[in-house]
């Protein structure tokens, strides 16, 4: 089934983590998430897909280029019908370009930005190929979006512009403000806030959850394979589970699992 250009806009289509150990990478995603791997020849350097079950690509590890200066990190990939028009606008609304537009045969044509408050996010127009009617995630599959900013209103202001995201639901957090999610036209797929004051000195940023059986199990096996907690296990409103966590490398990352039933 085709996706139809008026849905391409702001979805979410990719996921990618820049590392400086794909090997070590591999298997820690490996064991914790229970995707599988493969080469993807090309990438023109070396880049390794990372699959859930029915192999069905879900994301990949590349290393992170030596003049990138920021930490390991999840970038997310949003597709746009026209590369030039997104990036126009993206620029008008205040965003600024991170690199030229790149261009990969039989994936599509890409260029990294930053938001006006910093974080990071890649756009891509996609080659014409099929693509997967856009449903909930499922297991192996990024399920939650979560940007950690310096002012969540115009943050979302500079989304819904760029990608059409609709503000929805919104959580009252005491002191450090509001908890903004927004939708697709699925359903919801992330939500916006201001970063904690432990987190002052660092610099805005996504943290992509990736969707699993169980939380806890999943805990423990990040701490059995060289990674770090950061929050959680917890639940949230509605009865799910979360953790946010740091793989051995340092990138940032986030599991969750589906209330029981």
């Amino acid at each position: 089934m085709a996706v139809a250009t008026s849905t391409l806009l702001g979805r979410p289509v990719w996921y990618e983590l820049r590392t400086t150990d794909i090997k070590t990478a591999e298997n820690f995603y490996k064991n914790v998430v229970g995707w599988t791997t493969k080469p993807f020849e090309g990438a023109g350097q070396p880049y390794t897909m990372f699959s859930r079950s029915s192999d069905v690509s879900v994301g990949g590890v590349m290393t992170k280029p030596s003049e990138m200066k920021a930490p390991p990190f999840w970038a997310m990939y949003i597709a746009v019908p026209k590369l030039e028009e997104a990036a126009a606008n993206i620029k008008r609304l205040g965003g600024k370009s991170h690199t030229e537009v790149i261009e990969i045969p039989n994936v599509g044509r890409l260029q990294m930005w930053m938001d006006p408050q910093g974080a990071a996010f890649f756009i891509i127009e996609p080659s014409p190929t099929e693509q997967r009617p856009e449903t909930a995630a499922e297991i192996g599959e990024a399920s939650w979006h979560e940007l950690l900013t310096t002012d969540w209103a115009a943050a979302m202001k500079f989304y819904q512009d760029a990608f059409g995201w609709q503000p929805s639901d919104q959580m009252d957090m005491g002191p450090e403000g509001k908890y903004q999610m927004f939708n697709r036209p699925h359903g919801m797929i992330g939500g916006i806030m201001n970063k904690p004051k432990e987190m002052a000195n660092v610099p805005p940023h996504w943290l992509i959850y990736f969707r699993v059986p169980d939380v806890d199990a999943a805990a423990e096996r990040i701490k059995a394979n060289g990674g770090k907690i950061l929050n959680g296990p917890m639940e949230v409103p509605g009865g799910d589970r979360v953790v946010s966590a740091e793989d051995p490398q340092g990138a940032a990352f986030g599991l969750h699992a589906r209330k029981t039933t």
